[in-house]
């Protein structure tokens, strides 16, 4: 028998392996695991082999986020950083400070702010221009649905009152029309396109700095759910292409290229190149993101029933359709024909039947290819598609931290639903009950990419520390299923099937936790650290 190159004893061993669910031992040849089980594992120590004593923590495989935007996150840490807060007056402190300490910078640019902490959800121009008015300020909102921009920015872009509405997006004006500075959805670009590229440089610094705060939370694998020419920041194939090749890239990463919308089938050739060329190390380009809708927020998101005014009476808004849901059918057949995983962005329940037409229609016409198709995001889901995700092998890619009570949903969401949409919000409880196989992600740096506040909230309904009562809790998983949704799940969907999972022959893909997280009370369990990762046997965090 060779002797393992890592040995793991005296701790809890969760292996998200339903034939053999806990152990308290496990050996590493090598990037594999090699053996899991107790005391017999003792006999793969040799000379040479690394223990690890457990010390009572719990072992089990690395987190993966099944959606998120690391690289743009990375980018926007060094920006001009609005997370971490609601207060207006704090990133107005913030937006003036980073302008004195960058007067090099041609435009002041950053992300991170949230909607309610303006009247509607509202920022305005003249906010800005108090802190910060010779040169052009542009920050996107922490779901970068949303641009708030000063009236420099707005000056250099030429709108004006009689700028027309773009066709996926919309232009908040004043009475007279005059833009107040907000910008939605497909509106963003007519900025966006004036702010200086990013450098190649600054875009790897950045996604090497997402990746360390990834693997500083367990996560040791990801799907970029945007890569391509959504806004400058998304745009980051070179930037993974260039770490894998040089050897930086400790991430497993699936790359989901971005679907031009305005565009159609004569897309795909170029799709199936880049597949090709960007397949290097840990990387691979080999999913396609389609935005169907907006947020809920804004009123963008499809919905089957319209939205209410600000008095509470009905309108003739159901939301945005940004496909024609013909045309989608063709294009995922086309791509479902090309072995892609098509990778929805699906919030209203409008247009989360809209993809599972799709689904439908490329498994009708190809038969099933085993593409795991996906759906993120899913706030609203009709009755009558919650069975179709396990019957069409649609994958739930939720997104946990969102399914709580907090200002943004209750004030600038649920008052504007119509019908029963308020009562029909995250329903993880219904699709779990239904069959339909969940992932999870974080869709950092839109919130928290911490795994364990996820699961927290996902099993409470509640975000940790909070005060409100629980979001619709018959909607609550348990913690086992919440823990294989971001494990072997979230695995499953980035079509990552080494790793998810803690068996002989599979890669050592690890993170060791404070504690069991069994042992914990449910309100507790954001309160677990993180001690180490591994990626492939090789630590990427902990012990230093």
């Amino acid at each position: 028998m060779k002797p393992a190159d890592l040995v793991f004893l005296g701790g809890t061993v969760l292996t998200m392996d339903a034939a053999r669910s806990r152990a308290t031992a496990l050996a590493v040849t090598g990037d594999r695991i090699t053996a899991v089980g107790h005391q017999e594992v003792r006999e793969y120590i040799g000379p040479g082999t690394e223990l690890v004593d457990l010390s009572g923590k719990a072992l089990l495989p690395g987190f993966q986020d099944a959606h998120v935007h690391a690289a743009a996150a990375g980018v926007e840490l060094g920006a001009c950083d609005l997370t971490g807060t609601t207060d207006l007056n704090e990133y107005l402190r913030r937006v003036a400070a980073y302008a004195t300490a960058h007067p090099e910078r041609e435009w002041i640019t950053g992300s991170g702010w949230s909607l309610e902490s303006f009247p509607g959800g509202m920022p305005t121009r003249a906010q800005l221009d108090s802190v910060v008015a010779d040169r052009p300020v542009y920050l996107t909102n922490r779901d970068h649905h949303g641009g708030w921009a000063n009236s420099r920015a707005l000056e250099i872009a030429g709108l004006t009152a009689d700028t027309p509405e773009p066709p996926d997006g919309r232009i908040e004006r004043e009475s007279d029309g005059t833009p107040t500075g907000m910008l939605q959805e497909g509106a963003t670009d007519l900025v966006e396109r004036f702010v200086p590229p990013i450098t190649p440089a600054e875009r790897l610094a950045g996604l090497l700095r997402a990746q360390a705060v990834l693997h500083a939370l367990g996560i040791t694998g990801w799907q970029e759910a945007i890569v391509g020419p959504y806004g400058d920041a998304f745009d980051c194939a070179a930037a993974y292409l260039d770490a894998a090749e040089r050897g930086l890239l400790t991430g497993r990463v699936t790359g989901a290229q971005w679907w031009e919308r305005e565009q159609g089938v004569e897309q795909i050739p170029a799709m199936i190149q880049r597949r090709k060329d960007f397949a290097v190390g840990r990387f691979r380009l080999d999913t396609v993101k389609i935005m169907l809708d907006g947020i809920a927020e804004n009123q963008t998101a499809a919905m089957t029933a319209p939205y209410k005014d600000s008095k509470g009476c009905c309108t003739t808004n159901t939301g945005l359709s940004f496909i024609d849901p013909a045309a989608l059918r063709s294009h995922v057949t086309d791509l479902d024909a090309n072995d892609f995983q098509v990778h929805f962005h699906a919030l209203g329940d409008r247009a989360v039947r809209e993809a599972l037409d799709a689904i439908e229609s490329a498994l009708h016409t190809n038969g099933p290819r085993g593409n795991r198709h996906l759906l993120a995001h899913l706030q609203v889901i009709h009755a009558d598609d919650i069975p179709r995700f396990h019957h069409l092998g649609a994958i739930a890619n939720l997104q946990p931290l969102w399914a709580a009570h907090e200002p943004q949903l209750d004030d600038l969401t649920l008052p504007f639903l119509g019908g029963d949409l308020p009562t029909r919000q995250y329903l993880f409880g219904d699709l779990a009950r239904a069959g339909a196989t969940l992932a999870c992600g974080s869709d950092w740096p839109v919130s928290d990419p911490n795994p364990l506040a996820g699961i927290h909230t996902a099993v409470n309904r509640a975000t940790p520390g909070s005060t409100l009562p629980p979001l619709l809790p018959a909607q609550r998983l348990d913690l086992m299923t919440t823990l294989a949704a971001y494990t072997a799940g979230s695995a499953h969907a980035n079509r990552r099937d080494d790793t998810g999972t803690l068996r002989t022959g599979l890669l050592a893909d690890l993170v060791i936790l404070d504690r069991d997280p069994f042992t914990v009370a449910p309100n507790e369990i954001a309160d677990i650290t993180v001690a180490e990762t591994y990626v492939g046997g090789a630590r990427v965090y902990g012990r230093e």
